[in-house]
């Protein structure tokens, strides 16, 4: 038995979960993408990761980690026989990746509109238990700000919008505004969503992300070190990401990773010293049951 819900992911700062800084000396950094949409994700490795670390800092009982997320990878237990052997516990904490649901993309006129595409919805609607139609692709906002290309007796008329790869046509849809988690609606997004289609979020998307190069400098005059000029991607900050979470229901070790609150800051990635990673995760309930313990409160 699994008490489902799912968390929300808002990136306030770039966000880069991917290869290493120096891994690829002299190449971009890449980040880890989706296979079908090629739209950035952070695999659920990483958020098990950064909550277990979370845990460990905020100084919870190692065994309640332990029950929580699983033992350590480099933990050994002695068999029968006296010899030592690698130990490994479920965790009763599943954490599946965390995928895009919307991305702020740079648009002349407005200045920032939120793109998702249906296959994206599609995942946020079955994580949340949404009973909403997929709106259509090269839909937006009905208070989208953009040029209009009226017809005679139209009282609706499509908008044009322009993006580095070229103009788009699109039609206001009324209720995309459903689509957005209520903790996280700001900046008057309800009023800047638009939905592409599946084959050109991938596009999009590479376009949006925030691209940074860096070097490392030798320690006596700025000097470039040989071989060490690399490019960083990542997701830009305004990013709106969900992934699902299922806990095994047991009283004694129940899951409060943010103690009584809903939501926290974490750092995801590791660039952080230098301004990257920093996100506002919220954990919401699914299940019509005992939605207060959900969300941890008590």
């Amino acid at each position: 038995m699994y008490t489902r819900r799912y968390g929300l992911i808002r990136t306030l700062a770039p966000l880069h979960v991917g290869a290493s800084e120096g891994e690829e000396s002299g190449n971009l950094n890449l980040i880890f993408r989706d296979p079908f949409t090629q739209t950035g994700i952070i695999p659920g490795s990483s958020i098990r990761g950064r909550f277990r670390a979370d845990a460990r800092d905020s100084q919870t009982e190692r065994d309640t980690i332990d029950a929580w997320y699983g033992n350590s990878f480099n933990d050994k237990r002695k068999n029968a026989a006296g010899e030592e052997k690698a130990f490994i516990k479920e965790g009763a904490v599943k954490f599946e990746y965390a995928s895009l649901l919307w991305l702020p993309v740079f648009c002349p006129g407005q200045p920032v509109v939120w793109v998702s595409c249906p296959r994206l919805l599609k995942r946020y609607a079955a994580c949340a238990n949404l009973d909403l139609a997929l709106p259509d692709a090269y839909t937006c906002s009905t208070n989208l700000r953009a040029r209009t290309q009226a017809q005679v007796g139209e009282a609706n008329p499509q908008r044009t919008l322009f993006f580095n790869l070229g103009f788009m046509e699109v039609t206001p849809t009324p209720g995309l505004e459903h689509w957005v988690p209520q903790p996280l609606t700001s900046e008057n997004m309800d009023d800047q969503l638009v939905v592409v289609s599946d084959a050109d979020i991938g596009m999009i998307h590479d376009m949006a992300l925030f691209r940074q190069s860096r070097v490392k400098l030798e320690d006596t005059m700025k000097k470039a070190s040989d071989g060490s000029f690399f490019n960083v991607e990542a997701l830009p900050e305004g990013s709106i990401l969900v992934f699902p979470v299922a806990e095994k229901y047991q009283q004694a070790t129940h899951w409060r990773p943010f103690k009584n609150q809903q939501s926290q800051d974490l750092y995801f990635g590791g660039l952080e010293s230098v301004g990257y990673g920093r996100c506002r995760v919220t954990l919401m309930p699914t299940d019509a049951v005992n939605q207060s313990e959900a969300l941890g409160v008590v």
